[in-house]
């Protein structure tokens, strides 16, 4: 394994990038438009070399350079970038088990992520090492549905944040998945779970009314759907919010070459994204806004790194 300050450095590695699956869902109309594009990852699981040569699956393929290297053309390319990730940035390699995230968390402040939401596994080094490593990231770590009272990352997490970008106010909500069965018990015994689809609806009622923004997200550690769970999913978040536009998912390693369509309780479209897992591939949608910040189309790409 590499040092992890030479390893750091690899940032000009050559990056791949291959588009799939151009997704418009809407016609596109006027003159005075902001284009937003929105780049996401989730469940990276340090993966921070590429995986190898003879990997069974993904030779070859994703590494932190390479994402970095094609995150900045895309921001040399576009005005309006937003980089999110929903979670599980956190076990999976040797760089875990001998750093504890050091590496992870310095690659993330490195690629100058906006906004994070957090995965089961980043309890895998226990509250005090997540509370630790947390405490050097350089963006706003979201979960609304999680309470951290008496614990050391209470004040370190917080429900939403707004950014502003193209020309609108941008919400950003985080919602967790239970940790029961996921985590030891004496780690999900200490952090309080709260009901994600209310918490969601009453986080995103607080953006629209209180903060007046525009478009929300949310970073969604639930899993697109669970085959073998009563847990709530994305599909089910979706359907029963009313003001979020899109979810950015995480957990179930899923590989959506193209966004899932929601109806949700106003019967309007919500997006569903999540780019699959091990940071192979980078999530991309591109929105185009009218000049009075309704959505007039967005694309949707899926970006393989190492290609």
């Amino acid at each position: 394994m590499q040092n992890r300050r030479t390893f750091l450095k690899q940032s000009a590695a050559i990056g791949g990038l291959l588009l799939t699956n151009s997704i418009p869902f809407k016609s596109l109309a006027g003159n005075n438009v902001e284009r937003l594009t929105i780049l996401h990852s989730n469940d990276t699981h340090s993966q921070l070399e590429p995986f190898a040569s003879d990997a069974v699956k993904f030779a070859n393929l994703g590494g932190v350079a390479g994402r970095a290297t094609l995150i900045n053309k895309i921001r040399i390319e576009e005005a309006n970038v937003l980089l999110l990730d929903a979670g599980d940035f956190f076990q999976g390699t040797d760089y875990f088990d001998t750093y504890k995230g050091i590496p992870e968390i310095e690659s993330m402040n490195l690629m100058r992520y906006d906004a994070i939401t957090i995965g089961d596994h980043e309890f895998d080094g226990g509250i005090e090492n997540l509370a630790e490593q947390l405490s050097n990231i350089k963006c706003p770590i979201l979960v609304a549905n999680y309470g951290f009272e008496g614990t050391s990352l209470e004040g370190k997490i917080k429900p939403y944040t707004t950014i502003t970008k193209a020309g609108m106010k941008i919400g950003i909500i985080g919602i967790g998945i239970d940790l029961n069965g996921l985590v030891a018990d004496p780690i999900a015994k200490r952090i309080k779970y709260l009901d994600p689809v209310k918490i969601a609806n009453e986080t995103a009622l607080v953006l629209k009314q209180k903060e007046n923004c525009d478009f929300i997200i949310c970073l969604s550690h639930l899993g697109f759907e669970n085959f073998f769970s009563k847990k709530v999913n994305d599909k089910k978040l979706a359907q029963e919010t009313e003001h979020i536009d899109l979810v950015v998912g995480g957990h179930s390693h899923t590989f959506l070459d193209k966004p899932f369509i929601v109806k949700n309780k106003k019967k309007r479209d919500v997006l569903i994204v999540q780019a699959g897992w091990g940071g192979v591939k980078l999530g991309r949608i591109d929105y185009i806004f009218s000049d009075k910040k309704k959505i007039l189309s967005a694309n949707a790409q899926t970006v393989i790194i190492g290609k």
